[in-house]
This record gives structure tokens, sequence and C-alpha cells, in this order.
């Protein structure tokens, strides 16, 4: 096992520097951010001097070494347009995002892992294709179509929420629902098809002659073996939801890493998206390397 992490450890530092490398190069190919900040109407002198006082004049592998070296102490700079750390901005964002993937997987599990287990109980029946065809129904709408749709009918019509920001429970209702969307899906027929595997095993079978009844079956037998996919499932996820969080909070204007990162590229903010980036590629593998962990210690069959 200690092998295990400590290859997925090199992995999880050999991917975030990749991504990280790959951003670096890829930003400075884009435009220069000294005549961003200093506005259409300043002159060549003005342009130039900013571009000094941020070091954007020195050579790109000058640059590119100064990066590295400050992404090893977690140095990104400061913002180029609100003048402070950009650590600072990418880790007041981070809270909203946390509570927004969190309350989504909450969401998502209540609602799926039933949904899962009513289909598998009730296998090929018009209950059965009622979920199936709900959880293909979400599976097929895109999250921006989906959030515009909640807020004409939620808020425009109905006006029982607000369409966006970030303040008290209500503000979150639509923005959850619409990222949990992301993941329900996947899990409701992962907990269908794991739950009729396991019904179909000997354990169940012999439980059942035993004369228990079938919700002690379900519930002490097939469901707690049925749902260790999906708890690695939601593991990985969780790293992913991230990357879906970023059009959702675009949508709803929340204020966390997703909506940080479209209004530091829109306005080339270099070192709020180098930070930005590096934290959610860092978010994504450490959630992946923990849920490979998982999985190797839950199912024997995989520490082969």
């Amino acid at each position: 096992m200690s092998r295990l992490i400590f290859r997925q450890g090199l992995e999880m530092v050999l991917i975030v520097f990749g991504v990280s490398t790959i951003l670096f190069f890829a930003m400075r190919s884009t435009g220069d951010p000294a005549a961003v900040i200093a506005g259409p109407n300043a002159s060549g002198e003005q342009v130039e001097a900013i571009r000094q006082q941020l070091g954007l004049t020195a050579p790109l592998m000058t640059q590119y070494r100064t990066f590295l070296i400050d992404l090893v102490h977690f140095r990104f700079g400061d913002s180029l347009l609100l003048q402070v750390p950009a650590v600072r901005l990418v880790l007041e964002a981070l809270v909203p995002s946390l509570v927004l993937v969190g309350v989504s997987i909450v969401v998502t599990v209540c609602v799926a892992v039933p949904l899962g287990v009513v289909a598998a109980v009730n296998r090929n029946s018009p209950l059965d294709g009622a979920v199936r065809f709900v959880v293909l129904l979400g599976q097929s709408m895109p999250p921006y179509w989906l959030g515009l749709l909640l807020i004409l009918v939620f808020a425009v019509k109905l006006r029982v929420t607000p369409s966006f920001g970030y303040g008290d429970a209500r503000h979150l209702i639509l923005p959850a629902v619409t990222l949990s969307m992301f993941l329900l899906a996947k899990l409701v027929r992962l907990t269908r098809a794991n739950v009729l595997e396991v019904l179909g095993r000997d354990f169940v079978r012999t439980a059942r002659a035993k004369g228990l009844s079938e919700m002690s079956v379900m519930f002490k037998h097939a469901l707690r073996n049925a749902l260790v996919p999906v708890i690695i499932i939601i593991a990985v996820d969780f790293g992913q939801l991230f990357g879906g969080a970023v059009i959702v909070e675009t949508i709803f204007s929340w204020p966390g890493l997703g909506q940080r990162l479209v209004q530091s590229v829109l306005s080339r903010d270099f070192p709020v998206i180098q930070a930005t980036v590096f934290l959610i590629a860092l978010i994504v593998t450490v959630s992946n390397t923990l849920a490979e962990v998982l999985a190797r210690l839950v199912d024997p069959r995989l520490r082969a």
C-alpha cells in the first residue's frame, strides 16, 4: 500500500506540474496583460513601464524559471487588477465552491441512491422505465441550458428563488440542483446495476433462505455491498465537479473558483489564473488519488 501511495503521489505532482507548465505558455501566447491594465488610451511608454514592473520584459525561459520557483513556494504574485495577493483571492473563492460542491453531492446522493434501489427492485417494470427515462432526460441536458431553464421557471415565473447571487440558503438551491445533474444520472445507473448484481449473489440468497425479510436483506446485506463502488465514484467525481462548477457559477454569479477563473481570463490577470488553475488541478488530482487508494482498500481484487 505504501508503494501505491508513493506512486499516486508522484503522479499527482507530475500532473499538477504539467498542467501549470501548459497554462504558463498558453497564457503568454494570448496577448499582452500590460496593455490590458494600461487601458486603450495609454501611451506606449506607459504600457512599457507596466511591462517592466511586472517582469514581462525578461526572456520567456527566465520568466518560466521564476514561475517554477514561485510555484514550489506557492507564490503566484499579486493580482494585476486588484493589487492583492492572488492566493488570497483564490482562497476566498474556494469556500463558496466547497459549499456548492458539497451541497450538490449531498443532494445527488439523497436522490440518486433511492432512485437506483427502486429501479433495481422493480426491474423492467413501468417504474423502472420511468426512472431510466428521467435519468436519460437529465443526462441529455447541458448544465448551462438547465441552469437558464431553472432561472426562467423558478426565479422569473414563480419567483420562489433568487436568480443569482450569494447570500442565504435560497441562493444555493438553483446552482446546487444544476450542478447535481452533472453526477446524478451516473450514480442512479451505477446504483441500479450494483444492486441488481448483489441481489443475485449467493449470500443474498442464503439470507433469504434463512427467512429474513426483504427489508433486512436489502439494507443489511445488499445495499451495504452495492454502495462501495458508488462511494468510490463520488470520491473521483468530487474533483471533477469543480470543473463543472465553472459554468454553473458563471450562470448564477456564484462567487466561487469558477467565476473567479472566468473573470481572470477575461481580464488576462495571469497570477490569479495560475493560482486558480493550480488549485483546481490540485483538488482533482488529490481526490483521484484518494479514490484510487480507497478502491484498493475496500476491494482486495484491485490489489493484485
